[in-house]
């Protein structure tokens, strides 16, 4: 009886039961089907040979002997043969016969109520070591009272149909340890268990402790906001410091122009003369270079204003190109422009489209030497407005066109560190290209010359759309990835920048 109770837990499955006892069960087994048979055996001979005193024929003799044999074989075989694994050899011999043993976490079967009916998994212990008596008991109760929504709603949409629903929750820890937080977070992926008619008839919740992942999330949270308190505070000294200089600055402008212009007396050489001119230029390029800053930052800091009107856009860059063609003769470089009748009004922020051509105008002519040629051209092109600067100059190596846009980044090679700049041109081009919702593409090659192409909505809508959509992206690099390439020896990036209107 001992043995019948033995092999009736392994065939259960329960808990508990090792496979190395009901290999010693399987032993026992054959040992007691042989000795059967044995039993049938000796009296099936005998009764072949009393049926032969008989005179019985020997062939009902020995059929009535070979039934009894197979009758009796079939008992024992069907009672102790079957169902019982062999034995293993080696560790596996003492693996315990539950398969939630080794699934991680805890495993819990829910009625449709969200009673608990069952408990396991290979960390139960860890697990009901903290939580208050669950079986018999509406899993609810273990959980954080504001969690206790999102739980009522899983257990509903599985009710509903759904067969897998997975929740992040906390539970509340009864005792609470010294080095123990409040709650415990744990993940929940909760099965539908579903009768013949599709109706829930049960859940298999396993449950997972997301304490790391929870830490590392707060990290990283707590790593952003520190990144974004340092860009803000960045951002505000960069316009407290260009607001700043550019007092001093256009004081010192102003009296060097006094100087220069021998108000108040005639200077005595002419070098004198030089010095002042000297300083005015310095001046000058100083409060260019702290001005662009300034507008940077206000990029940067989504507090940029544009001031959206409908303006000649030949008009526009005309004056532009009126602006630097002092400097570009004298460089010796040609500056020419080819607008086309009709281009008509635009709807853009004008003192932003002014910066976006001069600062490429500059850069252009700056990049081009004496004999070269730098060209203006606009077009309309259906609802959009486009803007393009070609030269002849130096051109930019392929591998180096990922750079550009970036603050106070130059292409450093032996050629352009002979030219001054600060590397915040094209930064500043990028940035007020996207407060209008436009895009920006460059086209290269290594000493034949570039092209740079700015292309704009001409009604202002993507000005709108930009402050609709409250998107800031700064700096606004270059596209590196899919849209930067060689084109036989050309280099070609395309980039839409994303940013916002204060």
């Amino acid at each position: 009886m001992a043995m019948d109770a033995a092999l009736t837990r392994v065939l259960a499955g329960e808990p508990g039961t090792r496979v190395a006892d009901a290999a010693e069960l399987a032993i026992l087994r054959r040992l007691t089907a042989a000795f059967l048979a044995g039993l049938v055996v000796l009296p099936a001979g005998l009764s072949v040979l009393i049926g032969a005193a008989a005179g019985l024929p020997i062939g009902v003799s020995l059929a009535v002997s070979l039934y009894l044999i197979a009758a009796v074989a079939l008992v024992a075989g069907s009672r102790f043969g079957a169902g019982i694994p062999a034995r293993q050899e080696g560790p596996a011999a003492d693996l315990v016969v539950d398969p939630w043993d080794y699934c991680p976490g805890l495993f819990l079967t829910l009625d449709t109520a969200g009673i608990v009916r069952g408990a396991g998994g290979r960390d139960r212990e860890m697990f009901l070591s903290f939580l208050r008596e669950p079986l018999s008991r509406p899993f609810v109760e273990q959980v954080h009272v504001s969690d206790r929504i999102a739980f009522a709603r899983a257990l509903d949409e599985l009710r509903l149909g759904a067969d897998v629903v997975v929740i992040d929750l906390r539970l509340d820890r009864p005792v609470l340890g010294l080095d123990q937080a409040q709650f415990l977070n744990v993940r929940l992926d909760m099965t539908a268990l579903r009768d013949a008619t599709g109706q829930l008839a049960g859940v298999r919740a396993q449950m997972l402790d997301i304490e790391g992942e929870m830490q590392m999330r707060e990290a990283v949270s707590r790593k952003e906001h520190e990144a974004h308190a340092a860009h803000e505070l960045k951002s505000r000294f960069l316009a407290a410091v260009s607001h700043e200089l550019r007092t001093p600055l256009n004081a010192i402008l102003g009296f060097s122009d006094i100087l220069a212009g021998e108000y108040f007396g005639k200077l005595e050489n002419d070098r004198q003369r030089e010095y002042v001119q000297l300083i005015r230029q310095s001046g000058a390029h100083l409060l260019s270079v702290v001005n662009t800053m300034l507008d940077m930052s206000k990029i940067e800091a989504g507090r940029y204003e544009l001031m959206l009107e409908s303006f000649d856009a030949a008009a526009t860059l005309t004056e532009c190109e009126r602006m630097l063609s002092l400097q570009a003769s004298a460089k010796g470089v040609k500056l020419s422009s080819r607008l086309p009748r009709g281009l008509g009004e635009i709807t853009a922020d004008s003192r932003a489209l002014r910066q976006i051509v001069i600062n490429l105008l500059g850069n252009a002519i700056k990049f081009t030497e004496a004999g070269g040629a730098v060209t203006l051209d606009a077009v309309r092109r259906g609802s959009d407005f486009v803007v393009s600067i070609s030269d002849t100059g130096v051109g930019i190596a392929p591998e180096k066109i990922a750079l550009l846009g970036r603050p106070f980044t130059q292409i450093q090679d032996d050629l352009n560190r002979h030219h001054e700049g600060s590397g915040l041109g094209l930064s500043l081009v990028k940035g007020l290209t996207a407060l209008h919702g436009g895009t920006f593409m460059i086209e290269s090659r290594k000493g034949e010359g570039t092209v740079v192409t700015v292309t704009l909505p001409a009604d202002g809508a993507g000005a709108l759309a930009a402050d609709e959509d409250n998107m800031v992206e700064f700096p606004p690099r270059l596209s590196q990835q899919g849209t930067t390439g060689e084109e036989r020896g050309k280099a070609v990036t395309h980039d839409q920048a994303e940013a916002k209107i204060a």
